[in-house]
């Protein structure tokens, strides 16, 4: 991502002549669906929550019902949306949805279970699985494409709201990369970090610089799947 978004934190320890601003986002992976139970590859395909991702989404609201968030924010994809909502009733806040927290599209990966898509599109999945950050699949977003419309969405969050707490309801690829923002790891090396439905997520933006306070919280769930 931009390299406003990438500065080490200990760069604001020294002097500067600008008020430190600080910004907590509490961001959210959707409820599980059937297709996550498939391990189908969803992209920007629109798969409603199952069940389960209900029970999720219900168990999530009432955990983060008391933070008091100036803004409740949602990719516009219905399983994200629907995670968003039960925290929206809580709260009684509005929930302003969002195209540019969408999930990575994988183009023509979509649809496809992940053994699937390695069986007919062996090359390509063979550049997907390396984490190649100039491959897109055909008709898809290659990493630093993703990457680069995080970078600005997110950037348009902060300014609105710079000094507050906001919830950010998203999917597993958006918080791939914002974990690495924040821990200052590469995008092509291998995750070895969990993404898990409806697990929370806490950081903490200072004058463009992204900590990580905690990650994949998921006490107030019975069960949940990881993003891979």
């Amino acid at each position: 991502m931009r390299t406003s978004l990438t500065r080490n934190r200990a760069r604001l320890a020294g002097f500067s002549p600008f008020p430190i601003v600080i910004t907590r986002l509490c961001i959210v992976r959707h409820g599980e669906t059937d297709w996550n139970a498939g391990r189908r590859i969803q992209g920007q395909i629109d798969v409603p929550l199952s069940a389960v991702g209900h029970a999720q989404a219900r168990a999530t609201g009432n955990a983060l019902g008391d933070e008091g968030f100036a803004a409740l924010y949602s990719s516009d994809l219905i399983r994200a949306r629907q995670t968003a909502e039960a925290l929206a009733h809580l709260a009684h806040r509005p929930l302003q949805l969002h195209a540019g927290l969408r999930e990575r599209h994988y183009g023509a990966f979509q649809g496809l279970t992940y053994a699937e898509a390695e069986t007919r599109h062996p090359a390509d999945y063979a550049r997907h699985k390396a984490r190649d950050v100039r491959f897109a699949p055909a008709g898809g977003e290659s990493l630093l494409g993703f990457s680069a419309r995080l970078a600005d969405t997110f950037d348009e969050i902060l300014r609105r709201h710079a000094g507050t707490s906001v919830a950010v309801f998203t999917h597993g690829g958006v918080l791939d990369i914002l974990y690495r923002q924040a821990t200052q790891r590469p995008l092509d090396t291998p995750r070895d970090f969990v993404i898990p439905n409806c697990g929370i997520n806490w950081f903490e933006v200072a004058n463009g610089c992204w900590t990580l306070l905690s990650w994949a919280e998921r006490e107030h769930l019975d069960r949940t799947r990881d993003e891979l």
